[in-house]
Parts: structure tokens; C-alpha cells; sequence
């Protein structure tokens, strides 16, 4: 992903929320037969403070990627949508793509048996826990060997990057009023109405603001 210097995203706080709020990620890498893609749930580990992920891939996935042996891109996607030259006012103008990206490289590290179960049983609990009646990976009617079995046709593994480039293209390059308008839009019932959009506008429009006042005091 080129880099922009107006738009890069840097803010490791920032970045575990995107990952955090968006762990339906993409996994790439380059094999013997070109590039490859899979997609997968992934998780913050738990006992880091940085940008390590945790998760799995369904045999053969792991073989086909090279888990493990050689580097892997993780693309963790964000809200993103159309934006309208409609909403800048009447000056010349075209549309754009606002979006929020993270693009994590390194060679993962395999985990053991022990590691991915407990991955896989934090996978299930972040988003089961939502439903009205739960149903966790060890709850009945699932049992020990139905479980074991499971995670044998998984691969586990723990990424630190060893590279990020990350990038946040919300209007930064437009003034104010303008992306009240755009963020206005996005929040309202119009065709292109997105409210995901509109809050990661909104919260990056108040940081912006709150540093201005900063630097003024």
C-alpha cells in the first residue's frame, strides 16, 4: 500500500482498535504457484501491548501459505465508502474512497496444540458471547474429542510484525465544514449512508481538533 504522509496511521492505540473492531482480515503470500489469499478471524494477543495477532487456518491452508516459513501480509480492513464531490460545495471536484487500512508483515510463529485451542476457545467466546444463549467451544453437546478434533484440522499461529504500513484516508485534506458536511452525509439516510464510516470520521475529526487546541495552549 503506498504511503501517504497526510494520511499515514501510526497511533499503535489506534491501530489495536481497528484490528480489535475488524478481525475479518485477509492473509497473503507469496508461493512457488504465485500469490495467495485466505481469510480469517484473528484476535489481538491477549499478553502483548503491540500489534501481535493471534489466530488459525484450516489445513492446508498452512502448507499452501508456507505458515510459518515465509512472510505472511495480513490486510485488516476497516470501514470505508463513497464519498460524492456533491458534498464539497460547488467548486470543481470528484469522488473519492475514504478508508481505513492496515497492512501487518512477518513470519508467523506456529503455536502448539495447547496455544491454538486456547486461541480457538477465545475466537468463539468474543463472538458468541453476544448471542442471548451462548454456546462456548467446550458447552455441551460438544465434548473433549469432538474439540480436539476440531483444532487438529487447524493451525495456530501468533504474528508480530515486523513491518506496518497503515493509513487513514478520512478528509483530512478538506476543512472543516466541509467533512462536518461529508461526515453529516454519511451519517444521514441518503444513498451512500454510512454510520461505521461517519464515527471513525468523527472520532479522527475531534483527535484533530482537541491536537489544534493542544498546540494553541
Amino acid at each position: 500500500m503506498r504511503q501517504n504522509p497526510s494520511f499515514a496511521f501510526t497511533d499503535v492505540a489506534e491501530l489495536r482498535r481497528l484490528i480489535d473492531r475488524n478481525p475479518w482480515v485477509t492473509l497473503v503470500s507469496a508461493t512457488p504457484e504465485g500469490l495467495t489469499a485466505s481469510h480469517y478471524a484473528v484476535l489481538l494477543d491477549e499478553g502483548r501491548e503491540d500489534l501481535t495477532i493471534v489466530g488459525h487456518v484450516g489445513r492446508p491452508d498452512d502448507a499452501i501459505h508456507g505458515l510459518g516459513e515465509r512472510e505472511l501480509l495480513v490486510v485488516v480492513q476497516g470501514p470505508h465508502g463513497y464519498i460524492s464531490p456533491n458534498w464539497y460545495g460547488d467548486g470543481p471536484a470528484v469522488p473519492t474512497w475514504n478508508f481505513v487500512s492496515a497492512h501487518l508483515s512477518g513470519v508467523p510463529e506456529i503455536l502448539s496444540p495447547e496455544e491454538n485451542l486456547a486461541v480457538l476457545d477465545r475466537l468463539v467466546a468474543r463472538f458468541e458471547s453476544r448471542m442471548p444463549d451462548p454456546r462456548m467451544m467446550w458447552e455441551r453437546p460438544n465434548d473433549a474429542d469432538f474439540v480436539t478434533k476440531l483444532e487438529r484440522g487447524t493451525v495456530g499461529f501468533r504474528l508480530t510484525p515486523t513491518k506496518v504500513v497503515a493509513k487513514r484516508k478520512l478528509s483530512q485534506n478538506r476543512p472543516d465544514d466541509v467533512v462536518e458536511t461529508i461526515i453529516g452525509e454519511l451519517s444521514g439516510d441518503g444513498p451512500f449512508r454510512n454510520p461505521a464510516l461517519a464515527a471513525v470520521m468523527r472520532r479522527s475529526q475531534d483527535a484533530r481538533a482537541a491536537a489544534r487546541a493542544g498546540d494553541a495552549g
